[in-house]
């Protein structure tokens, strides 16, 4: 009988944060039993929990999605973690609902480290849920919720790191993570190793593509779409003729033989010789991938700027022929 009441009572608790999300004007994308649980998570509030205990504790995705199964015995599979951080925190992030690493905030959000926490004012909002004082409180909240938004938009711009492109041109990307590595790679080994050439593709650890010149890439004969799984950095060295894919190596893998056939079948109608680039901050964290490293292809440390390690045994840096 106890396990039937405990359903009850969660079923409930899911439909009173249903009710609140719509109230907060989610899309209907995030008016769900995933949105709903996040929320509750993100709130530590229990089936039997009122409102008004409600707190704030700082929660990363997986420990989100153990309360789900622990409180409410909604058990989501592992391989779901991405769905839960792309289309349910993201979007609580972007309505100021929630802060991200608030503890450190030049933590990237998609590092394995990143946590979350109910705002301070959506928490006191949220405490008011099924209170006759909810309406008066929740349509105060939204008439702030604007000015919030645009709070934590410049807080997060101030962070973002800035990347001279050519003639000028500025981007800036996310803070933290593999974006430190590829600003590294623009500013010093591109003055180093393609001086002159011309970035055609920067990614950024959040937005991917962050900056794309695809005419430039058409002209030596590449036509990307936008579902193709881009290297970090593309570069068209015209001194050499040559085109650079460099990736940024922070957490996860090097240009293996397996992803080095996957560009090399991107690029494959390159009217110029192709070379592959693996990108890493420090010795560290490239003797952690060694043994996956592809053979004909470049390894650059930011380090030591100033040299590449060669993994061909047969020229420098270059282009194969096949």
């Amino acid at each position: 009988m106890a396990k039937k009441t405990d359903t009850k009572h969660a079923e409930r608790k899911i439909q009173e944060a249903l009710t609140i999300l719509a109230a907060l004007d989610f899309p209907r994308q995030q008016q769900n039993e995933r949105s709903a649980l996040t929320l509750l998570s993100l709130l530590g509030l229990k089936p039997d929990d009122s409102w008004k205990k409600a707190s704030n504790p700082l929660m990363g995705i997986t420990p989100m999605m153990e309360f789900f199964a622990k409180h409410y015995a909604k058990q989501y599979a592992p391989n779901t973690r991405e769905t839960v951080r792309r289309q349910t925190v993201h979007q609580f992030m972007q309505a100021a609902l929630i802060v991200p690493n608030p503890d450190k905030p030049s933590r990237p959000t998609n590092s394995p480290k990143a946590v979350y926490q109910i705002e301070p004012s959506a928490l006191k909002l949220l405490r008011e849920f099924g209170k006759s004082s909810w309406n008066k409180h929740l349509n105060k909240y939204l008439l702030t919720v604007k000015t919030l938004k645009r709070l934590y938009a410049r807080e997060r711009d101030k962070r973002r790191i800035p990347i001279k492109i050519e003639d000028g041109q500025e981007i800036r990307l996310s803070p933290g993570g593999q974006n430190v590595l590829v600003k590294r790679i623009i500013d010093d080994f591109c003055q180093l190793f393609t001086p002159g050439g011309q970035i055609i593709y920067v990614g950024d650890a959040q937005t991917k593509w962050a900056y794309f010149n695809p005419d430039a890439l058409r002209a030596i004969g590449v036509e990307i779409e936008e579902h193709g799984k881009m290297p970090d950095v593309v570069v068209y060295h015209s001194e050499k003729n040559w085109l650079v894919l460099i990736e940024a190596v922070t957490s996860h893998g090097p240009v293996n033989p397996k992803r080095r056939q996957e560009l090399k079948e991107l690029f494959a109608d390159s009217h110029v010789g192709i070379v592959y680039v693996t990108a890493f901050l420090e010795r560290r964290t490239m003797i952690k991938y060694l043994d996956e490293i592809s053979w004909e292809t470049e390894v650059w440390i930011a380090k030591s700027p100033t040299h590449l390690i060669h993994f061909n045994g047969e020229r420098f840096l270059g282009p194969y022929e096949d």
